[in-house]
């Protein structure tokens, strides 16, 4: 019978629009890209390979043409689209209305090549029946600018990435890789410990005072601090710069321990008096709906979600109808929105919570397409986060998302602040002058619904409220207590993962959907890891950062970066050639070394050098150098001979930490070195203690004809503990760890026990973090079964369990359960497994989402050895695609001619 076929990206988002178009429609997911450049050696067509571009897959030398090809497990998939296609009378492409989007339906257009039948374009940014019903009912053409964009994204990223990594191969170390955003992300958070390893500590002090406003005041006490001596101001943090000290220019008054404490004595006796006091109007206006980057961010500092799986949840929330795309830069809401908010406001809030006009919103993010929404709760009229029936992170997402767009159509903040000088004259005859300052919200307006997160836990946030009682100029106030206090710099903090992207989208570098990719990157390569949410970078990133800095300074320029990006917005916008801005890229201008000349005209580069850091001045003789098995450092002998101590550095020390004193410490204490503690009283083995690649640890000494199974024990030393100073007795309780505290009512054991991560308690496949080492000996079982019975904590320490119940599949209604697998974890409805993707957590992971991954399996077949008769028969298969393929620049430009170019 015949219909109009719609394809979508995923299985999830075909059943959901399925149901909303009805009879006549049938909706088919494409699973994401049908095609794409060959991944390795194994996907390349022979009849390339011997190509002088094959490697790239990218005729660099006609037209940057791209060489595609359709994946194995895809192959039987487009077979399945194909005959669907037949007996369709239309054929619909309704993937995501962004480049990525339009980039997969001109792919799966020219790899289909439908025949006499017309094919639209349906794009929505939400997907509820009426939009789904209204873009069925208002297709347009394919915009072949968006697409161009894409690929030449996609081009320079080939480029970037399969001419740079060999030369990281070579230099620093085999199976490193280079990318054209990875690498500028990967050198912001280099830079960024540089600066950490550069600061060095400054203290300053000051003096804080509680002081009285005496009887007639309902509130007489309120606190102030010292502003300024003999009219100069007094130093406080701002005036410190990012190397700790204090700026140059900076006309204040420093002052240290015995100055301030002299200061408290010298006011003892002074009377104090009002010198002035300011109101001004306070007003907030609310913040703007979400975009992506804003919506990362938030939900990492008030979630704790990596970016990864905020997209994850996102996507989800996405494809079941809950709320409007999730990739946008814009912050505009739809009239029909507006009226949604609107409305809850006057239910939920009232109306005098409820501004004269509607709120409109104008990205400030460059370039950003403001025909597309912001990151709304789907749908002309607003579900409550009750009304959804969501749970775990969708419901806490959905209610973040909520509750900012609701928000953003509320009245503003308003109230009045006040700043109170109060001076006295000081025994030593110094002129001393206090500030205080207040804040009082008389109509909270848009806070009564949402307080934006601060990524400084210092920061004053947007609703707190400072009150100071009622004083006038002239007033005499007394001090009820002064107190001398001391502070001390603090190094740039290290970029978490909300902070990253903030900085990479201030900078206009990357885009708002590739920045979970770009972060997940540069984990999962090694070149920066986690110490709880900040991003520490691994010794690798420094080598890797400076060869690209000394060799390829263009490429990693953050400026350069940017302006690539304003070059893809233009070629997207038509106003920019594809061919010549690839050209210019490769192989340079009159102006610009371009990037191939730059890989072949390296030279000769020091790989020992690259790898090479001085641990503080020359004079200490203290080298870290990158090695093949990690980083290690190399130190002068007891006798001074250069280079002749060696030790491993721990894999979990951050740069910044590895300071002379610890290297010294280090050197002192090499791997492998032995340390004897005694005879163990209970086994008789030797204990003796050594430094090992993840830091200090004791260990039993196994016989020479002890069996080759046989494993000695070990166990780390804890971070009170020292080489220098463990005992026997320390070394005899660590390795009798873990400890068993006791078992549960259900007869579970329940044990104690130290990890890398820290101190915690384990009860099957539930683990508990403890809050310090002593406990792992102290806790009592009353203690450890109190913290079960308290609801799970988020964070590395509250590590989701290995198996989780999701409930039935949809399709096979068997229970489907995550489980830790030889590669990863895995849904498994007992019949199919599917291995969870990168963006995939176990936390995040849904029955829909899993039932995804299980649809996306099931439609490659069962695994069996037929597969592999098929695998073998694909050469002339790939023959076929490949010739089509070739031929696809000709067809595009054709395309680009006929097409009527509308934006989306």
């Amino acid at each position: 019978m015949a219909h109009k076929l719609v394809i979508v990206e995923s299985p999830a988002k075909a059943r959901t629009i399925g149901g909303y178009l009805g009879d006549g429609f049938v909706v088919e997911s494409s699973i994401g890209h049908i095609r794409d450049l060959p991944n390795n050696a194994s996907d390349t067509p022979a009849k390339i390979k011997d190509k002088p571009w094959g490697r790239l897959a990218i005729d660099v030398d006609h037209e940057f043409t791209p060489y595609y090809v359709v994946p194995r497990d895809k192959k039987s998939h487009i077979s399945k689209l194909k005959s669907l296609m037949k007996d369709a009378d239309e054929l619909y492409l309704a993937t995501d209305g962004d480049r990525e989007g339009e980039a997969i339906a001109w792919h799966l257009l020219d790899e289909l090549k439908p025949k006499n039948i017309p094919v639209r374009r349906m794009v929505f940014h939400e997907i509820t029946k009426p939009a789904i019903q209204e873009a069925a009912a208002n297709p347009r053409d394919l915009d072949m600018d968006l697409v161009e964009a894409q690929e030449t994204r996609r081009i320079l990223d080939r480029l970037y990435g399969y001419e740079v990594s060999p030369v990281l191969w070579r230099k620093v170390m085999s199976g490193l890789s280079a990318g054209r955003v990875q690498s500028v992300a990967t050198r912001l958070v280099v830079d960024r410990e540089k600066e950490r390893m550069a600061f060095k500590v400054a203290s300053y002090w000051d003096l804080e005072g509680t002081f009285d406003a005496g009887s007639g005041h309902d509130q007489r006490m309120f606190p102030a601090k010292l502003h300024s001596l003999d009219g100069t101001r007094v130093a406080s943090g701002s005036n410190f710069g990012a190397d700790g000290q204090l700026k140059g220019l900076a006309d204040v008054v420093h002052l240290d321990r015995q100055r301030a404490e002299g200061l408290v004595t010298a006011l003892e006796n002074t009377s104090f008096e009002v010198r002035s006091v300011e109101s001004k109007p306070y007003k907030r206006s609310p913040y703007p709906p979400f975009r992506t980057t804003t919506l990362q961010q938030e939900a990492s500092r008030k979630l704790g979600m990596s970016s990864s799986v905020t997209m994850s949840v996102a996507q989800r929330l996405y494809e079941n109808g809950f709320i409007t795309y999730m990739r946008t830069d814009s912050t505009t809401l739809s009239g029909a929105a507006v009226g949604a908010a609107r409305a809850q406001v006057s239910e939920l809030y009232g109306g005098e919570y409820l501004p004269d006009k509607p709120r409109t919103y104008t990205s400030k993010v460059k370039n950003a397409q403001e025909a597309h929404e912001a990151i709304r709760p789907a749908g002309d009229s607003f579900r409550t986060p009750a009304q959804t029936g969501l749970k775990g992170d969708q419901f806490r997402l959905y209610e973040l998302i909520w509750m900012r767009t609701v928000a953003s159509q509320m009245k503003d903040a308003v109230g009045q602040t006040v700043s109170i000088r109060l001076g006295g004259a000081a025994a030593t005859g110094e002129d001393v002058v206090f500030g205080a300052s207040g804040r009082v919200i008389t109509f909270h307006g848009f806070l009564k619904a949402y307080v934006e997160g601060t990524d400084d836990a210092a920061s004053r946030k947007d609703d707190a409220e400072t009150r100071l009682p009622a004083l006038q100029q002239g007033d005499a106030v007394s001090a009820a207590s002064l107190e001398a206090n001391g502070h001390e710099t603090k190094p740039p903090a290290r970029y978490t993962e909300a902070t990253l992207i903030k900085e990479l989208e201030d900078r206009e570098i990357g885009r708002p959907s590739t920045y979970a990719s770009i972060i997940g990157t540069i984990l999962n390569r090694g070149y920066v890891y986690k110490k709880g949410t900040a991003l520490v970078p691994a010794w690798i990133a420094f080598s890797v950062t400076r060869l690209l800095t000394e060799h390829f300074t263009r490429l990693i320029d953050y400026d350069f970066t940017a302006g690539m990006e304003g070059v893809l917005d233009e070629i997207a916008r038509g106003e920019k050639d594809r061919i010549g801005e690839l050209t210019e890229f490769y192989y340079g201008s009159d102006k610009l070394a371009g990037l191939k000349g730059l890989v072949d005209g390296l030279g000769d580069i020091d790989a020992r050098e690259l790898a090479t850091f001085p641990v503080g001045e020359d004079d200490d003789g203290i080298h870290l150098r990158v090695g093949k098995y990690g980083p290690y450092l190399e130190g002068p002998g007891d006798d001074g001979t250069a280079f002749a101590k060696r030790a491993n550095v721990p894999d979990d020390l951050p740069p910044d930490e590895l300071t002379v004193a610890k290297a010294r410490e280090l050197l002192a204490n090499p791997a492998g070195e032995e340390i004897d503690l005694g005879t163990h009283p209970e086994t008789g083995l030797r204990v003796v203690a050594k430094n090992g690649r993840y830091g200090p640890y004791v260990t039993e000494v196994l016989p020479e004809d002890a069996p080759k199974k046989e494993k000695p024990r070990t166990g780390s030393l804890f971070k009170s503990m020292s080489l220098d100073t463990v005992t026997l007795d320390d070394a005899v309780k660590l390795l009798a760890l873990p400890r068993l505290v006791g078992t549960d009512e259900a007869g579970e054991e329940i044990t104690a026990q130290n990890g890398r991560y820290g101190p915690y308690l384990k009860k099957g496949t539930d683990s508990r973090s403890l809050t310090s080492e002593d406990q792992i000996f102290a806790i009592t079982l009353d203690e450890a079964l109190k913290i079960y019975s308290q609801p799970k904590q988020r964070g590395r320490a509250a590590a989701a369990p290995p198996l989780k119940e999701l409930g039935p599949d949809p399709v096979s209604g068997q229970p489907v359960v995550v489980k830790a697998g030889r590669f990863g974890e895995y849904v498994t409805d007992g019949e199919y497994n599917a291995t969870l993707r990168k963006d995939d957590s176990v936390e995040a992971i849904t029955i829909e989402r899993a039932a995804e991954l299980l649809a996306e399996r099931r439609a490659k077949g069962p695994a069996k050895k037929a597969a592999k008769k098929g695998a073998k028969k694909s050469t002339a298969k790939k023959t076929t695609a490949k010739k089509t393929a070739a031929k696809k620049a000709p067809a595009k430009k054709a395309a680009t001619k006929k097409a009527a170019t509308k934006k989306s």
